[in-house]
């Protein structure tokens, strides 16, 4: 019989962001293919309902309360998820966002994004969203001679989209981490890449996407367009991704790399 490639039996896969849409998709197809999750995040309602998914699922996860933000909050999430699942072996930075002072309007051009907004995108994508959890995480990876690090870049990583300057600049700064990172610990055994979506309805794009009556905006509208495949993604299309980065069988020999899961989106110019 082959190998399963895909099989994460024995892995301890800590999800930042797993109470959100993105984040977990990927926790539950990773607790499918078997891995232990810990799924991190600030919200234990939504935590627990996560948890409880992976459970009706027939995985097994385990919440815990984490601000990312926080270097204390995330050491000892460390520590506990050390203790109740077991070492880490799979790290998906999975939390991230955008903030409405840093969006450009008529009302508010770019020369006049207040500073505070700038930095609560970048807290939001490059520190909380890669830099704490790395720091946290990574050596222990190092360390023990194992790991996958998962990062969440974006097409604006690659090609800067209209109204978000700050949050295109900070998945921009996200994927030259993830590549700095990649080269910095692939002797140590620890493989660092990045999976860059498309458009995929969320909590923080929502009112960019959609009217006030449920119809999608010009915008989304505008990205139908530009998107061969004519629409949004569904979170459950991102995990596959997700799974084969963190599978040591099927990804050994990749690092440095990133996974563009976009319908198209930037293989197309006009």
């Amino acid at each position: 019989m082959s190998e399963n490639l895909f099989d994460l039996s024995g892995e301890v896969a800590v999800v930042i962001g797993a109470t959100g849409a993105l984040g977990g998709a990927c926790a539950l197809e990773m607790a499918k293919a078997e891995a232990r999750v810990a799924v991190l995040g600030r919200n234990a309602e939504r935590g627990a309902a996560r948890v409880q998914e992976i459970a009706d699922a027939g995985g097994h996860a385990q919440f815990f309360a984490c601000d990312a933000m926080d270097p204390a909050s995330l050491k000892s999430c460390h520590e506990a998820v050390d203790q109740a699942l077991g070492a880490p072996t799979v790290l998906l930075n999975a939390a991230g966002g955008n903030h409405p002072d840093a969006v450009v309007t008529p009302e508010l051009p770019f020369e006049k994004i207040p500073l505070p907004g700038w930095a609560k995108v970048f807290d939001l994508n490059l520190v909380g969203g890669l830099l704490l959890p790395c720091q946290e995480f990574g050596p222990a990876m190092c360390g023990r001679g194992k790991g996958s690090i998962i990062n969440i870049a974006s097409v604006t990583s690659h090609l800067p989209l209209s109204k978000v300057i700050a949050y295109s600049a900070s998945k921009a700064a996200v994927l030259s981490a993830t590549r700095f990172l990649s080269r910095e610990w692939a002797t140590k055994g620890v493989r660092v890449n990045s999976i860059t979506p498309g458009f995929f309805p969320a909590d923080q794009n929502r009112k960019l996407l959609f009217n006030e009556d449920g119809t999608p905006s010009d915008r989304a509208k505008a990205i139908f367009g530009h998107t061969p495949m004519g629409r949004f993604g569904d979170p459950s299309e991102l995990a596959g991704a997700a799974v084969y980065l963190a599978s040591e069988k099927a990804a050994s020999f990749v690092t440095g790399s990133d996974i563009v899961v976009d319908g198209g989106f930037l293989s197309t110019t006009i």
